[in-house]
């Protein structure tokens, strides 16, 4: 327990940059007072082995697992699929959520990835759960799109991959996600510059400024949508929940 107490502290830095609050402080009270004493122990470890991978800014951020975790259980979620794993911080928190006989469906062109996080995974005792397909997620969309069997067949999706196809996997995940069921999409706010003028938008390590136009075209994109009931929610880098009508 120590070993993990000494992690949460640690990780409290690169949190941060993704936090959306007004303040580093609030937000550390959040992850100290609401989060990290919940967050199981198997999900610890996958942060802490991440820790050293050169990008790890890209596992999800713990407060909006918690609220993934949550919406999972409110709708009673069986059948999952994931588009983007890096090393399965999510991926594994839907696997310890959902109930023994359920299947998470994880997609990610990166297996060496997800080969960090995997002994923490079996360990977990989840990994009957998992089917990870190693390969860029629209293929196997669309192939599985064309299987009338999975239509409407999933109960909740995550997405947490390229920017650039967002618009591209909500089409898909329509047909897949059936009716009453969620599809969430991670860094709907982009550390927080979808809100700067053009002009001012920093180019930063962990929120390349290039992706920044395709993030606040997705958001227009969304709220437009009349298929869906959505809620963007400022967790982590922010987290948009859509509920297909």
């Amino acid at each position: 327990m120590e070993a993990a107490s000494k992690h949460d502290a640690s990780a409290q830095g690169s949190q941060f940059s993704k936090g959306l609050l007004q303040s580093q402080e609030l937000h550390q009270y959040i992850l100290e007072t609401s989060v990290y004493p919940r967050e199981p122990e198997p999900l610890k470890e996958i942060r802490a082995a991440s820790d050293s991978h050169p990008w790890s800014c890209m596992v999800s951020a713990p407060d909006g697992g918690q609220l993934m975790a949550l919406l999972l259980k409110l709708i009673n979620a069986k059948k999952t699929i994931e588009i983007g794993v890096f090393t399965g911080y999510s991926l594994l928190l839907t696997a310890l959520t959902i109930p023994e006989d359920g299947k998470v469906t994880a997609i990610d062109t990166d297996r060496d990835a997800y080969n960090i996080g995997l002994p923490i995974v079996r360990k977990a005792g989840v990994d009957h759960k998992i089917e990870f397909i190693e390969s860029p997620a629209l293929p196997v969309l669309d192939k599985m799109t064309e299987d009338p069997k999975n239509e409407g067949s999933f109960d909740f999706a995550f997405v947490d991959a390229d920017k650039d196809n967002y618009i591209n996997y909500h089409e898909r995940l329509l047909k897949l996600v059936r009716v009453g069921g969620l599809i969430l999409y991670d860094n709907t706010l982009w550390g927080g510059t979808v809100a700067y003028p053009d002009s001012l938008v920093p180019d930063t390590y962990e929120f390349p400024k290039i992706y920044t136009s395709k993030v606040k075209a997705f958001n227009k994109f969304l709220a437009a949508d009349p298929r869906i009931q959505m809620s963007q929610v400022p967790v982590g880098d922010g987290v948009t929940v859509c509920r297909r009508l």
